[in-house]
């Protein structure tokens, strides 16, 4: 939470140093590389968590009424997809087995799940690739359309998938230790 709150007042201190570089900039900048890194961040510890829980334990949540493991895997899915997509002007096409619903896909095997998660962090990686520091202030629709016109800087997408990958990786993570696994982040780190 520390690094995200960081996070956050850098990009806040820094919007009138990019919206002072060139449009055309391709150069990603010291914003979007922050941003970036904390992106890859989460997602290698979300893809090492989901890769050790086993698959008989998809289906646990630790009460009646939270999500279980395999809706998370389905649901960052989905919401990686949309945000991505929408910050970084890149197509997604969504398939039938997209439009099923939610509790459908929770049951879906593990390798499905991964491999459809997996394969959204390489969407979202390719997203960053797009991203500028002149870039971020750019007015882009809502998701959902709601007032018409209304616009919202293209940095306010990029936060909100960080912090549904953070918030999200906070969930698995009491997840493992409900289920007695020691989450990717407490591990102990490889020496340098």
């Amino acid at each position: 939470m520390r690094r995200f709150c960081i996070l956050a007042i850098t990009l806040a201190a820094s919007s009138a140093a990019a919206a002072q570089q060139s449009p055309s900039s391709t150069t990603p900048g010291p914003i979007t590389l922050v941003l970036g890194s904390s992106a890859r961040q989460y997602v290698t510890w979300l893809s090492a968590a989901f890769d050790s829980i086993p698959e008989s334990r998809y289906a646990f949540r630790p009460t009646p009424v939270q999500q279980s493991v395999g809706y998370v895997a389905q649901h960052l899915e989905n919401a990686n997809y949309q945000l991505c997509a929408k910050f970084g002007d890149l197509p997604y096409r969504m398939t039938a087995k997209d439009s099923l619903a939610d509790t459908i896909k929770a049951g879906w095997p593990k390798d499905t799940l991964v491999a459809r998660l997996r394969a959204s962090f390489s969407f979202c990686q390719r997203a960053f690739a797009t991203l500028t520091d002149a870039n971020l202030s750019n007015e882009l629709p809502p998701i959902v359309a709601s007032a018409p016109g209304q616009t919202y800087p293209r940095a306010r997408f990029v936060v909100l998938f960080l912090t549904d990958l953070v918030d999200h990786w906070s969930q698995i993570a009491n997840y493992m230790r409900a289920m007695g696994m020691v989450p990717p982040s407490a591990l102990p780190r490889a020496p340098r």
